[in-house]
């Protein structure tokens, strides 16, 4: 094999590893230690690749929100198909699906060990890969907010408001609901709120 063919097999093994890795244990619960033993590489085989674990943390995050973006844009076009709680649903799957852990806080948890430049990198990917496809389903014509909020404010609110789905400690619910039947109960709570202005 071709020395230019490994290194790029190697390249792309310690970002699959650092993925799943940052995605399961966050960016403070993984070293690169970890990274290299997951690929079976040394540490200075794996600083041969990238400079440091912030470089590594940003690449797997700007990949992983791309696919994201991508996806929700996916359903976000669908609104002359899918009612506007139906595709809030599937942009909710698509996030749980992808990540085992509440993204807001695994890469809001990050910020106090990067540097600036890293910060305002990483805040700039959740905002374009996140932040703005969700703020785009507030903005649809059948999505109907009250008067005085803006579809900004809402998707902030919405991801920030989905930690209940990675619990391992308690489930809105109880454990026998499916994951699917978790997050539209948790929905119906965000979009509806907790009461009824009915007497």
């Amino acid at each position: 094999m071709k020395r230019e063919v490994q290194l790029e097999r190697t390249h792309q093994a310690i970002l699959d590893a650092a993925r799943s890795l940052f995605l399961t244990k966050g960016y403070s619960g993984t070293s690169t230690r970890d990274i290299a033993k997951a690929v079976g590489i040394t540490q200075p085989a794996l600083y041969h690749h990238f400079e440091d674990k912030e470089v590594i943390f940003l690449q797997v995050i700007d990949t992983v929100g791309g696919s994201i973006k991508q996806r929700i844009d996916a359903i976000n076009a669908q609104k002359t198909e899918i009612e506007a709680d139906e595709r809030l649903v599937r942009i909710t799957q698509v996030l749980t699906d992808t990540h085992p852990r509440d993204i807001f806080t695994v890469i809001h948890s990050s910020f106090s060990e990067l540097k600036p430049e890293n910060m305002r990198q990483l805040g700039m990917l959740f905002q374009v890969d996140y932040l703005t496809p969700i703020e785009n389903f507030f903005k649809s014509d059948d999505v109907h907010l009250r008067n005085h909020l803006e579809p900004k404010e809402a998707a902030e609110f919405y991801i920030t408001s989905l930690s209940p789905l990675f619990s391992r400690f308690h489930s809105i619910g109880g454990v026998e609901m499916t994951q699917e039947q978790h997050i539209r109960l948790l929905l119906d709570m965000i979009l509806h709120g907790l009461t009824s202005s009915e007497d």
